[in-house]
């Protein structure tokens, strides 16, 4: 029972938080200069057929009413599931088609680097936590200082121009969907994908050396050896678990950082993604879609840290026992 009311509590509270970022996204739109619709109706001043295609334009869109007005109706298509339309010149287009072609192709990426920079930073951060001090700690906590330096657009770039133009180990823009052809999949995600897990690869395995050499002082550990368990087993069993916390938040913390690297990965890789749209609407001024897109992205950031919160009380009953009491 006290855990769903914790949930319940957070439930309340992510609402509360996704109002005020589309509250405020729609507010900072407002104030962003220029006119969308003169991006999206010829500019032939005088001509009166333009003028009726600007009026008609603009009260479709409700940019001729309030903040208030235009955030309410935003508001009752998203939650619909419109999410509002796209107009082009003809008026077609909507903003949810977009979304259901662009949503799982941001999600993919995202899954597919978090599970890389996991799967190398895990074993490299129990082994430079087994072996502190030594020459393989110290060269490779030195690589992953390099990594975290270097930019995302600085490292796509390069990745792009030495493995997919000079070199032609792997192909450097464009998507194929999984169903269609798995190789080709993931020949085409792999240099967006390790763009984007370099910099989670070195944070991931420097938090967990850090936990993992404090744990391994512990008295429990100290007695599990004294029994003669294995190193491995103590590693992999007794001490990665208690050590996995920190690694666990700010794994999920990071997948805000990943969406919001993901808007140029996918730019430079032209992976057609949430951030390339989010890129395409900003250069076309579609304020309407890019308030959708911000609310989905702000929409999986918190539901992330809704579930990493939730894990917290399973794997560490102590914090459920704490969050009773308090």
């Amino acid at each position: 029972m006290a855990l769903a009311q914790q949930i319940a509590k957070r439930l309340v509270a992510l609402a509360l938080v996704l109002f005020l970022v589309t509250l405020f996204t729609s507010y900072l739109l407002s104030l962003a200069p220029g006119d969308p619709v003169s991006t999206l109706v010829p500019l032939n001043e005088g001509d009166p057929r333009v003028e009726e295609m600007r009026s008609d334009l603009k009260e479709r869109l409700h940019l001729d009413k309030p903040f208030v007005q235009r955030y309410g109706y935003w508001l009752g298509d998203f939650v619909s599931g419109d999410f509002g339309s796209r107009y082009t010149v003809s008026g077609k287009d909507p903003v949810v088609d977009h979304v259901k072609d662009a949503l799982p192709v941001t999600l993919q990426l995202i899954f597919y680097s978090q599970v890389l920079a996991l799967v190398v930073a895990v074993p490299l951060g129990v082994a430079t936590a087994y072996r502190a001090g030594s020459f393989f700690d110290r060269s490779t906590n030195a690589t992953a200082f390099g990594l975290l330096s270097i930019p995302n657009f600085v490292l796509g770039l390069a990745l792009a121009y030495y493995v997919g133009v000079w070199l032609h180990w792997l192909p450097n823009t464009g998507y194929t969907e999984f169903g269609n052809d798995p190789v080709e999949h993931f020949r085409r995600m792999a240099l967006p994908t390790i763009t984007l897990a370099a910099g989670q690869i070195a944070v991931y395995m420097r938090l967990l050396r850090s936990d993992m050499v404090q744990t391994l002082q512990e008295d429990f550990i100290q007695m599990a050896r004294s029994k003669g368990i294995s190193d491995r087993r103590v590693l992999w069993r007794h001490a990665l678990r208690p050590s996995s916390l920190t690694v666990l938040t700010v794994a999920g913390l990071n997948v805000g950082a990943l969406i919001g690297g993901a808007v140029v990965v996918e730019y430079i890789f032209s992976v057609p993604g949430l951030g390339f749209e989010l890129v395409r609407a900003i250069g076309e001024r579609q304020y309407v879609a890019m308030q959708s897109f911000v609310a989905i992205i702000a929409i999986i950031y918190v539901l992330v840290n809704f579930t990493v919160d939730i894990l917290y009380t399973i794997i560490d009953p102590r914090i459920r026992h704490v969050r009773a009491t308090s």
